[in-house]
């Protein structure tokens, strides 16, 4: 008897032993450790010029921590950066989706919808077709503009070159009025004429 109570006392301290093992969770990750070791991956790969390796981890974040807006966020930057301003301001609007308050988030919503404008109103302008509500919607849009920064002209005009009256050169003749002077190759103004 004694036999089977040692075999019974053996079996059950295996059992016991089994069972704990099995119930033992396994070390548990952290999932900020996790995201910061993701972006910091893609942060490497964007340095090394693989950007199209940072925009997958980066992705990849976004689906495995959907709350969080830092993977959004460096998606944005890394658009904004290649000037791609279109999927920039998407991403940062994920981003701003997570955080309203992002500084980088909302700058780079507002900077890069300010390029994308520019380019269009260029665009339209070059074709002529800058006219009627496109116009007028566009100069309430930069009076907006203007106001918010304070400033009374957005884009400052060149200042006017300074136009000096030629000073004759020793030994040279006074071109009569009326006529316009043959430019010579000693630093004469090649456009006089043009003016």
């Amino acid at each position: 008897m004694s036999q089977w109570k040692s075999k019974f006392i053996y079996g059950m301290a295996l059992t016991c032993l089994v069972s704990a093992c099995a119930t033992t969770p396994p070390p548990a990750v952290d999932p900020a450790a996790k995201l910061d070791a993701i972006v910091a991956e893609a942060d490497a790969a964007q340095k090394a010029g693989q950007t199209d390796k940072a925009v997958k981890l980066l992705k990849d974040a976004t689906s495995a921590f959907p709350a969080d807006k830092g993977p959004w966020i460096r998606l944005a930057q890394i658009r904004f950066d290649a000037e791609n301003y279109g999927d920039a301001i998407s991403y940062a609007l994920e981003g701003l989706n997570r955080d309203p308050k992002d500084k980088v988030a909302n700058s780079i919503v507002a900077v890069g919808g300010l390029r994308l404008s520019t380019k269009a109103l260029n665009d339209l302008r070059t074709q002529n077709d800058l006219n009627g509500n496109v116009r007028n919607e566009a100069q309430g849009l930069a009076k907006i503009l203007r106001e918010s920064l304070g400033e009374t002209v957005l884009v400052p005009a060149r200042p006017k070159a300074v136009v000096r009256p030629a000073v004759p050169k020793k030994g040279a003749v006074a071109a009569k009025p009326g006529t316009t002077p043959e430019p010579s190759g000693d630093g004469a103004n090649p456009f006089g004429s043009l003016q």
